[in-house]
C-alpha cells in the first residue's frame, strides 16, 4: 500500500494539470504489448504506422526505457498546468541535460530491448536525447495528434467535474472518487492499488492531479523532479475502451428533442463549455452553440462563467428528461 501524509497547506497547493507526454507513452506502451492493451479496432488502426515507426525511427530506444512498472521521466516531463501541450513537452524532451538522460538510460534500459544492437548504438550516442524526442515527435504526429483535441477534451471536462464535487463535496469526496482502491485515512491518503510502498510526506508541496485517457488504473510520481503525483482514468473514457458505461439510452429523448439536442444533453452529465462539447462530440462549434441555446431556452440548462469558459449544466428538468429516457 502507498500513503500520501497531507496536511491542510497540501490541500490548499493541490492542483490540476494535463500531460500530453505522458498519454502517448501510455499509448506507445499499450501498442508495444507493455500495458493494458487497446480495443482491437482502434489497435487495428494505429498498429501498421506504430510497426513502421519502430523499423523507421528509433522509437525502439524510447521503448526500451520504460519497465513493466515505470518509464523515465524526460520522455514524460512534469506538466506545469492544464494548458501544456505537446509543444510544451517536446521542447522539455529536448532539453534535457545528457547527465540526466543517460542516469535514466542505465536505470530503467535493462530489459531485452535495450540489448538490441541497433537500439543501445542509440541509447550510448552523445545525441540519444535529441533522436529519442525526434522519434517520440513523429510518434506524436502519427499515432496520437488527430485525436488529440477530442481525448483533450475529455480530461479538461474531468477536472471541470473534480472541481466541481471539491467545491460541492470537498477534497476527501474528490479524492475517493479517483480509483476505487483509493480511500481518506487518518489524514492521508491511502492507495491499495500499489504493493508495499510506504509512506510519503507531501511537505506542504500539495498533489498533482492528472487525468489520462490512456491509464489502465491508476500511477504516481513520488521521486524528483516530479512533483508527488497521481494520474487517473479520466471520466467518459469507458466509451473509448468499447466498455459499458451506465448512461441511460438516448432513443426516446431522440424521438423529442432530435439527435444532436439528445447527445449535448447526456453528455453533460458534468458542467461542460460549448468547446469541450463540440471537440468530445466531434461538433462544429457554431452548431453546439444553437444547440445549447434552444435548450437553455426550454428550460433544460443554465449557464454559468467559471474563470475564462462559460459552462452549461442541466436543470432539475434536463436531469428528469435524461432519466425517463432510460
Amino acid at each position: 500500500m502507498l500513503r500520501f501524509e497531507v496536511s491542510v497547506e497540501d490541500l490548499l497547493r493541490s492542483r490540476f494539470a494535463l500531460s500530453p507526454a505522458m498519454d502517448l507513452c501510455f499509448l506507445l506502451r499499450s501498442l508495444a504489448g507493455q500495458d493494458r492493451p487497446l480495443p482491437r479496432a482502434w489497435a487495428g488502426g494505429l498498429l501498421p504506422a506504430f510497426e513502421r515507426l519502430r523499423r523507421e525511427t528509433e522509437l525502439n530506444a524510447a521503448l526500451a526505457l520504460h519497465t513493466p512498472r515505470s518509464g523515465p521521466n524526460f520522455v514524460a516531463p512534469p506538466p506545469r498546468g492544464l494548458n501544456q501541450t505537446w509543444a510544451d513537452d517536446l521542447a522539455m524532451i529536448r532539453a534535457t541535460p545528457l547527465e540526466a538522460a543517460r542516469h535514466e538510460i542505465a536505470t530503467n534500459a535493462t530489459g531485452p530491448l535495450a540489448r538490441d544492437p541497433r537500439v543501445r548504438a542509440v541509447l550510448d550516442s552523445t545525441d540519444v536525447v535529441a533522436r529519442i524526442a525526434e522519434a517520440m515527435d513523429q510518434a506524436w504526429h502519427e499515432l496520437l495528434a488527430t485525436d488529440w483535441s477530442q481525448l483533450r477534451a475529455i480530461c479538461e471536462r474531468d477536472v471541470v467535474h473534480r472541481v466541481g464535487v471539491i467545491g460541492e463535496h470537498g477534497w476527501v469526496t474528490t479524492i475517493e472518487s479517483l480509483h476505487p482502491s483509493i480511500a481518506w485515512q487518518a489524514g492521508g491518503i491511502e492507495l491499495g492499488h500499489f504493493p508495499q510502498v510506504g509512506t510519503v510526506r507531501l511537505a506542504g508541496d500539495g498533489l498533482l492531479l492528472i487525468p489520462s485517457v490512456f491509464i489502465a488504473n491508476i500511477a504516481a510520481h513520488l521521486e524528483d523532479p516530479w512533483p508527488r503525483t497521481l494520474i487517473y482514468r479520466a471520466r467518459g473514457t469507458a466509451a473509448l475502451w468499447g466498455e459499458q458505461e451506465s448512461v441511460p439510452r438516448p432513443d426516446a429523448l431522440t424521438a423529442l428533442v432530435g439527435r444532436s439536442r439528445a447527445r449535448l444533453l447526456l453528455a453533460l452529465d458534468a458542467p461542460a463549455s460549448t468547446s469541450h462539447l463540440a471537440r468530445s462530440l466531434a461538433m462544429a462549434p457554431g452548431a453546439v452553440g444553437d444547440h445549447l441555446a434552444i435548450l437553455r431556452g426550454a428550460g433544460l440548462l443554465v449557464r454559468a462563467r467559471s474563470g475564462r469558459s462559460v459552462l452549461y449544466r442541466r436543470t432539475p428538468l434536463g436531469e428528469a428528461l435524461v432519466a425517463g429516457s432510460g
